[in-house]
């Protein structure tokens, strides 16, 4: 029996976007919901506290860095990623497939979850907007080594460059011992420039290790009752590769879907179709690494419950912002005496009486009180666009919501 239940409140009308109640042994979220990122079981310069106070009702933690620092025993003892972090509610662990992906194919390239758009205007946004895809936390001297074969993975560690290994089996068993309530089976990661036959191969071998990792979850039967899986489709911007991939995980009985891989803004609402329309109505289903506002909506029209990604952390500690008209970058001169709110048609609880002019000035010279302050405006930002998205859904004025949104976000 699963350790989470997922019910469905409201569907849109003309599209899959619907709220619900996803219950986990930490608490419910209410869907559709953000995860803000917590890598190394820590949301960069938002204390747990903070989180709660912005509307977070679930965090998510990789698996990757948290095996190679503290290691997952240390988590396991301290009672499990949440007590570890001092977090009280839900918690989601990726697989490690991501990380392992930037060491190898993505190692020392600004390759971001999106190939470039055709248009120059589309370009010019998602140069300004998108985050890398390439994790940077995992750059070091050490140089590249990610091996892929059938079995699993070996890496390097981007702290030493001592030698790793993951296999389907030896994710699931770290992630067993860190604790979230909800996980991911080990997949293979593409770079969006691969060629279709590669990205096949990938899709297969990920099928491949779904299995495996689910049935290392079952064997586990303490952490089968309080953990769930969730599997991962792939096949890259290929639509015809994601209705096979989104087939055949489905047919394997996980708690709950995850959309993976990378394609390009253009082919994302095609893939996203293809892939949903496969795959059972009553599963929880998570848009891996989607997080941009624009993006955001295209997923919950699309059929997506959970969300997560860096780039609200990432674009702060830059000292660039979300608002309701765009993206605003603080360190550009404009901003020296602008004694405004940061947003003024959004105000995020904790950051009420900073102006984008002290703002601007704690980033310029370098105060990590600026990226603090701007992480958790954006953290806010996108918790509270997910919060007016899910009442849309249950008001019936979802498409009036998603179309009221400022056109900025639309790449």
């Amino acid at each position: 029996m699963s350790s989470i239940s997922f019910t469905i409140e409201k569907r849109a009308p003309g599209n899959r976007a619907r709220a619900g109640l996803l219950t986990t042994p930490h608490g419910v979220i209410h869907t559709p919901a953000f995860s803000p990122v917590g890598t190394k079981a820590n949301v960069k310069g938002v204390l747990p506290a903070a989180l709660a106070a912005l509307g977070t009702e679930v965090v998510l933690a990789n698996t990757y860095h948290l095996y190679l620092q503290p290691g997952e025993k240390v988590v396991q003892d301290a009672g499990g990623l949440g007590k570890f972090m001092g977090w009280q509610g839900p918690t989601i662990t990726d697989s490690g497939g991501f990380q392992v992906f930037s060491l190898g194919a993505a190692f020392g390239k600004t390759i971001s979850k999106f190939v470039k758009d055709a248009s120059a205007e589309a370009d010019a946004r998602h140069k300004q907007q998108s985050v890398a895809m390439y994790d940077t936390d995992v750059a070091s001297q050490h140089g590249q080594l990610a091996i892929i074969d059938d079995e699993g993975v070996s890496f390097t560690s981007h702290l030493d460059g001592s030698l790793h290994r993951f296999t389907p089996e030896r994710s699931v068993e770290i992630q067993h011992a860190l604790g979230a309530d909800i996980f991911f089976a080990f997949d293979e990661c593409t770079s969006p420039t691969e060629p279709y036959d590669y990205q096949r191969e990938a899709m297969e071998r990920t099928h491949r290790w779904a299995e495996r990792s689910i049935k290392t979850h079952r064997q586990n039967i303490d952490a089968h009752k309080k953990q769930a899986l969730f599997g991962i489709v792939q096949g890259g911007r290929h639509e015809d590769l994601r209705r096979e991939s989104a087939r055949e995980i489905a047919s394997l009985g996980f708690d709950g879907i995850g959309i993976g891989g990378s394609f390009s803004k253009e082919d994302m609402r095609g893939a996203l179709q293809a892939a949903v329309g496969e795959l059972p109505e009553e599963l929880p289903k998570h848009f891996l690494g989607i997080g941009e506002p624009g993006d955001i909506l295209e997923g919950i029209a699309g059929g997506m419950d959970l969300f997560d990604c860096v780039a609200a952390t990432r674009i702060g500690r830059h000292g660039s912002i979300y608002t309701k008209r765009g993206i605003i970058h603080l360190r550009n001169g404009e901003f020296k005496n602008d004694f405004t709110p940061l947003d003024p048609e959004g105000i995020i609880p904790g950051t009420e009486s900073f102006t984008r002019a002290y703002v601007s000035h704690l980033v310029r010279s370098g105060e990590m009180l600026g990226a603090i302050i701007a992480s958790m405006h954006n953290v806010g930002f996108i918790l509270n666009l997910m919060e007016g998205a899910r009442q849309a859904i249950l008001d019936g004025r979802f498409d009036e919501y998603r179309a009221a949104f400022v056109s900025a976000y639309y790449y």
